[in-house]
């Protein structure tokens, strides 16, 4: 979502890198290509000038650090001032009543249900027990669709069709949570395509009776600046707790992300940045602001990773990594387990320098070699996959057929397996050899 912002931003820094004294006169330009990078973004004007300010007073006021250079100083102050924009810290949710309510707010087609879902399955890991609320008695496949992501999950959801009082729907609802055993209702309410009365009084009625003590309004990061007026209008009516800005993996242009605590006082609590269920996550602005600047986000990228990877499955690889034995089972299991961190370019774009790795790179093509390999090994016998030394002509002919690749593919991908196989074999040796010498290498080769 941020790429363009992104590269907009390291083009300014080159400058502001090789100053060698701060001075008001030489960081004006450098700070005049970052105003204009948040302006392209669609960050609101207001927001943009008050940064800009605070940016220049903080640089100039700043005293230099003799162990940096003042351009890397200055690239910190932004840092850190667009972690203050874009809320400080992660705002966590504030569930203290049994069962505690939750309403999802927000205008037509933002992805109130899909959030919703969402949202529920977070909980779920986090320990709770929620329950689906279908309170949108407007639109006719809202209860369905919500009812679907429900079986999805494998979670209950509270559906009474026919029912067009939400007052009555929600009486029942907590009901049923507290003869259940439900910890969170989780209220999936209607929108309009524009903010009208009737809708609101509805919002305010509901949120009163159930004591929401959250109240998230549901925002499409696509919308840009009308996500912010929408958030505004929202929170006057309501006092809404928080949003949740979905999208976030489009190709919207941050704008909302960056304006909406600055102009609402109230934080993003989380973000869509996919179309799976588990594509959800809390929103952290220290993050999000480095990952801006192009300094990626290893954090986020060590939690998928361990919410991913089974952590005794890659103990299991790593001793037979040690041993030299290494099959295409194996390496089939390596593959499904990256594939569970989410899109190529993301994990890259997780990684310090990540933004200007991307610059020019097809990660769909690795992609797309990625699936091949895949196919090629689903195609083998289970012994062909633990004794890869088998594999004659015309066990090749065969896989390639029956995994839609060449001959020639199947070789390069046979080719590039013995070689990592190799290479694992010998550092297995070197480190057997570095533990007699005195404890071998600390950490190498563990997950």
């Amino acid at each position: 979502m941020f790429d363009t912002l992104s590269g907009k931003l390291q083009g300014a820094f080159r400058n502001l890198r090789g100053l060698g004294k701060i001075t008001e006169a030489n960081i004006g330009d450098s700070l005049r290509e970052v105003r204009m990078a948040l302006l392209d973004a669609d960050v609101n004007f207001k927001v943009v000038k008050e940064f800009i300010e605070r940016v220049k007073q903080k640089s100039l006021g700043e005293e230099v650090l003799q162990s940096i250079q003042p351009g890397q100083q200055i690239v910190k102050i932004i840092h850190d001032e667009l972690v203050e924009l874009l809320g400080s810290g992660n705002a966590a949710l504030q569930l203290s009543r049994r069962p505690a309510c939750i309403l999802m707010v927000g205008l037509h087609g933002s992805g109130k249900t899909t959030s919703s879902g969402k949202l529920a399955g977070w909980l779920r890991r986090q320990g709770r027990a929620p329950l689906l609320v279908a309170a949108d008695v407007y639109r006719p496949a809202a209860m369905d669709q919500l009812e679907k992501l429900g079986t999805q999950l494998g979670l209950p959801t509270f559906v009474r069709r026919g029912e067009t009082d939400v007052l009555a729907i929600a009486r029942g609802a907590m009901e049923f949570a507290r003869a259940n055993d439900q910890t969170v209702l989780i209220f999936d309410t209607a929108g309009r395509l524009q903010i009208d009365e009737p809708l609101v009084q509805e919002l305010v009625r509901l949120r009163d009776l159930v004591v929401a003590e959250e109240i998230l309004l549901v925002l499409d990061a696509a919308t840009g600046q009308e996500a912010v007026n929408v958030a505004a209008h929202f929170d006057r009516a309501l006092r809404i707790t928080g949003a949740i800005l979905t999208k976030l993996d489009g190709d919207a242009r941050g704008g909302a992300a960056l304006s909406l605590k600055a102009v609402t006082q109230r934080p993003i609590k989380f973000v869509g940045v996919g179309e799976k269920l588990e594509d959800f996550e809390p929103f952290h602005p220290e993050r999000m602001a480095s990952r801006i600047l192009g300094m990626g986000d290893v954090v986020s990228l060590v939690e998928k990773a361990a919410e991913a990877v089974d952590a005794s499955e890659a103990k299991r690889l790593e001793e037979k990594m040690r041993r030299g034995q290494f099959t295409l089972e194996d390496f089939l299991e390596q593959l499904r387990q990256m594939k569970k961190l989410g899109p190529l370019e993301n994990v890259v774009g997780m990684l310090p320098g990540g933004a200007e790795m991307l610059k020019g790179a097809d990660m769909g093509k690795h992609e797309k070699e990625f699936r091949r390999m895949e196919a090629m090994i689903c195609g083998m016998t289970p012994e062909e996959r633990r004794t890869p030394s088998i594999l004659n002509a015309r066990r090749r002919q065969r896989i390639a057929k029956g995994s839609g690749v060449t001959v020639t593919d199947v070789n390069a991908m046979l080719n590039k397996f013995n070689q990592m196989q190799q290479m694992m074999k010998k550092f297995g040796k070197f480190q057997r050899m570095m533990a007699k010498m005195g404890g071998g290498l600390p950490g190498m080769l563990r997950p």
